[in-house]
């Protein structure tokens, strides 16, 4: 199976094939995007209180670049079956970098949601990036580009947290999107020129593109299965980064902004298990390594809620079962997400961007619900209810295995 999919990528590559330095460019840009999706994950307890947001509301902030990242997905990441890709990807980044320097100047709860909402849209061009990589790997070594590249998106989100925390520590929650703006406008000027043109084969109108969505998520049982996972996975990632910042606010932690960022920093390691994940998945053991993500996950949901049980003595234990929880945590998100971008790039190369939409669409929109979640169980039931809603995410990523059988 896996080298007659190969087969079909290699039947489409484009003449030119990617370079060591292209890669780390796809790396690097994904990175610098995604930062804006999980940025706002550590500065909720410093938003929620500067607009007048309540403790069981402040996931709301979390939660909206989420879903508009799902919403662009669905809406916008199709196109890149339709047109040029190079000048789609430019055109919305232009709009990340208008959004977030509108963010920055938010007046309002309800005004930033619905700019974060805009960014979060506009950010899916990752989505786009991606795709174009995997188009360009040699025969039988999409999983290992797809990794390298997936690298620089995990290392982006494991650290847009702790920058974002040292950015707010110290000017504000305010001059995090005022910088991130400057970091979009420049890298879409780097993109114009370094991006190659790609232009699908997809000859159809864009409303018969979005009906196409459901067809193919209709006729693909391996798509349906690595999207709902990845969702509950994603939602277990989300509900932890959205409330540890809550929980590490309190004893016997008693960290703030500055220490929040270092922790969140220790939880980036998990983002150099990626590639070999991606490398796992060209070896035939996706089911085996996708299991083992989810178990993993389980297991860290499990110690991170030990830790969390600590209220009164020494903190040093608790904080360092804390971040080793973190690290697995992350391990195991970036490995099940990792598998499944890989299996879902090789199904219909002439529909990659719509799969890529779907998948990642599905799984973002269970981040979202995730970090909803956190903020009205940190208010219901502290931290002890947000661990086990984590593990129950994990349990159920295990049944869907369990139900979908081997791909």
């Amino acid at each position: 199976m896996l080298d007659t999919n190969d087969g079909q990528i290699a039947g489409r590559l484009p003449a030119q094939t990617i370079t060591g330095p292209q890669t780390l460019l796809f790396a690097a840009s994904t990175g610098i995007i995604v930062t804006n999706l999980f940025a706002p994950q550590t500065l909720v307890g410093l938003i929620g209180p500067s607009l007048g947001a309540g403790a069981a509301s402040v996931g709301l902030v979390a939660m909206a670049t989420l879903l508009g990242y799902a919403g662009g997905l669905f809406f916008l990441v199709p196109m890149a079956d339709l047109g040029e890709n190079r000048r789609l990807i430019l055109r919305m980044l232009v709009a990340a970098a208008l959004a977030a320097g509108i963010a920055a100047l938010a007046p309002t709860a309800a005004s930033l949601l619905i700019v974060l909402f805009i960014l979060g849209a506009a950010c899916s061009a990752i989505q786009i990036l991606v795709p174009i990589a995997a188009s360009m790997a040699p025969p039988g070594e999409a999983g290992r580009v797809i990794g390298d590249v997936m690298s620089g998106l995990m290392i982006g989100i494991l650290l847009a947290r702790p920058l974002a925390s040292l950015v707010a520590d110290a000017w504000g929650w305010r001059a995090f999107y005022g910088l991130s703006a400057a970091a979009l406008a420049l890298l879409t000027i780097v993109l114009a020129f370094a991006l190659p043109r790609r232009r699908p084969q997809a000859k159809s109108s864009y409303g018969a593109l979005i009906a196409s969505l459901f067809g193919l998520l209709r006729a693909e049982p391996v798509l349906r299965r690595r999207a709902l996972t990845a969702a509950l996975v994603m939602a277990a990632f989300s509900l932890f980064w959205t409330a540890v910042a809550l929980r590490l606010a309190q004893p016997p932690f008693g960290l703030g902004q500055r220490g929040i960022a270092l922790f969140a920093l220790v939880g980036a390691g998990g983002a150099v298990v990626t590639p070999l994940f991606g490398r796992a998945g060209d070896h035939g053991w996706t089911r085996s390594a996708t299991i083992f993500c989810h178990f993993v996950l389980i297991g860290a949901m499990a110690l991170t809620a030990w830790a969390g049980s600590f209220h009164t003595g020494a903190a040093w234990l608790p904080l360092v079962l804390m971040g080793a929880s973190a690290v697995l945590l992350d391990i195991g998100v970036t490995g099940d997400q990792t598998l499944g971008r890989r299996a879902v790039n090789l199904l219909q190369p002439e529909a990659r961007g719509r799969l890529n939409g779907l998948f990642v669409g599905i799984f973002f929109i269970g981040g979202a619900i995730g970090s909803l979640l956190a903020g009205v169980a940190w208010a219901s039931g502290g931290w002890p209810t947000v661990c086990v809603i984590g593990v129950a995410f994990g349990l159920a990523a295990l049944l869907v295995d369990w139900i979908g059988g081997p791909e």
